[in-house]
């Protein structure tokens, strides 16, 4: 009976021991840390990756995830410094670098830098202008890092970047947007235009210039002319009468004249001169 008695004291005891040690045994990940309070106090030793053990009913394991953590942030509604109504949403990309801090002196840190970052974009929106918001959006992002960046190091916690994501505008505005860039390209076609005409027109200097001098050239270009004209189908082809042929025929005419006797009533007195010769 005394044996039988020993040994289930001892399995008693075995049972005791690996249930205490089960309620010990505790396992931190890779990307994980783990914190130890004692009587609420914290320990000083911070547990890093894989199996650790505590003192059951005496501590408490907390872990803090190191992962960098994505945090959208809701869509904020503002005035820019132009006064014009927007609707902007972002991103922030953070992560703890001091589990430490980031337990201990802030309540909730994730909570913290969700609203530490609504307010910081508030504030871009209502220091920048729409044009900025619209172009200018890696400066933005930029001083939105600074801001949250600000106090999330007193947390513990290290923005790696924000991100504007959208920036919604109201309807009005965004046909005042619409006709203004149809009116500006509207403008660069006038211009591009304008500029092929001047152009074209300096080419077509030059051209009457040459053709000026070699005016055989001006009719050689009519002919090119009529021939294109006449490759279409069903044109009629109205042929200008040349002016130099014009002026060819008034000087044919007026050297005939000359040479050809005179008629009429001057005839007698040639034929008296030649009489008299």
């Amino acid at each position: 009976m005394a044996r039988a008695a020993m040994v289930l004291m001892f399995i008693v005891v075995l049972i005791t021991a690996v249930a205490g040690l089960l309620a010990s045994a505790r396992i931190v990940r890779q990307y994980e840390r783990g914190l130890i309070f004692r009587f609420g106090r914290l320990r000083e030793v911070t547990r890093g990756p894989g199996l650790t053990l505590i003192v059951p009913v005496l501590d408490r394991l907390q872990k803090v995830n190191l992962q960098i953590v994505t945090m959208p942030v809701p869509a904020q509604d503002g005035i820019t410094r132009d006064n014009v109504t927007v609707k902007v949403d972002a991103v922030v990309y953070f992560r703890v670098i001091d589990p430490v801090r980031a337990i201990v002196n802030v309540q909730d840190y994730m909570f913290a830098v969700l609203q530490v970052a609504q307010t910081s974009l508030r504030s871009i929106i209502g220091k920048s202008d729409l044009d900025e918001l619209l172009t200018n959006r890696e400066r933005l992002n930029q001083g939105l890092e600074v801001m949250i960046d600000s106090p999330a190091i007193d947390w513990g916690v290290h923005i790696d970047r924000v991100e504007i994501k959208d920036v919604s505008l109201p309807e009005s505005m965004k046909r005042s947007m619409s006709r203004q860039a149809e009116a500006e390209r509207e403008r660069r076609a006038r211009i591009i235009t304008a500029d092929g005409e001047l152009q074209a027109s300096h080419k077509l200097a030059d051209a009457a210039a040459t053709m000026a001098q070699t005016p055989t050239a001006l009719q050689l270009r009519l002919l090119e002319t009529v021939v294109e004209v006449a490759a279409e189908k069903n044109s009629t082809v109205v042929l200008p009468f040349p002016v130099e042929l014009l002026r060819f025929l008034e000087r044919s005419a007026s050297t005939q004249a000359t040479v050809e006797p005179p008629q009429g009533e001057y005839a007698p007195e040639l034929s008296r001169v030649h009489t008299a010769r």
